[in-house]
């Protein structure tokens, strides 16, 4: 099994089985659908997996979910949303975008548009590329910012051309705007929570998976 994250803060309280033999591998793939694309090809290719995993952290779009709520959606031959639903997993439907969104505007928009229940930046293209191999797939995502709430930042404005934060402009950012401190704090807060809840999912469904 491959379990993928987008970035390390979003994998930081999971813990693959010790004892698996590799039989979970994990893999960092970058933000965004062409550092995912490029990243997955790498790694099917590397592990060979008999079923792929796109987990991390995602923006609520549909009003009914809140920070730390898990949801998926699965490729039925993935044999796993029993095993999802009873950890408290709910299925849903994702809409992968090619930005962050910032803004509950924003969010609205897109609920509106698209009918998804929660925005991501790299699932879509991990899984059909997994569909090109013939490899079970699955999107499991948390919720951390909800439908309602605004980032403390603007993201975008903060990546580099590789999809990747500049944490010089991050830093300059925030020495000229100091009231957004106490936001961005209360953030972090919520992704570590958020992270909490996937790491336990994880372990709980390789758990019963490989029983």
């Amino acid at each position: 099994m491959l379990v993928c994250f987008a970035v390390r803060e979003e994998a930081k309280f999971f813990l693959p089985p010790e004892d698996g033999d590799g039989a979970v591998q994990v893999w960092l793939t970058g933000m965004g659908r062409q550092n995912a694309a490029e990243s997955i090809r790498a790694a099917i290719q590397h592990t060979q997996p008999q079923r792929v995993l796109s987990c991390g952290f995602a923006g609520g779009l549909n009003p009914r979910f809140k920070v730390g709520d898990l949801l998926y959606d699965c490729d039925f031959d993935v044999g796993l949303a029993a095993e999802l639903e009873e950890l408290q997993a709910v299925p849903a439907t994702f809409y992968c975008a090619k930005r962050v969104a910032i803004t509950a505007e924003e969010k609205r928009q897109l609920w509106e548009s698209t009918a998804a229940d929660a925005v991501e930046m790299e699932s879509s293209v991990i899984r059909t590329i997994c569909q090109e191999f013939k490899i079970p797939s699955a999107t499991i995502r948390v919720i951390s910012d909800a439908a309602n709430e605004n980032l403390p930042l603007d993201f975008n404005a903060l990546m580099t051309g590789e999809s990747r934060i500049d944490y010089v402009k991050l830093a300059r950012t925030i020495l000229l705007s100091p009231g957004k401190i106490p936001k961005l704090i209360k953030f972090q807060q919520q992704t570590a929570a958020a992270a909490r809840n996937m790491g336990r999912l994880l372990e709980g469904l390789i758990g019963k998976a490989c029983r």
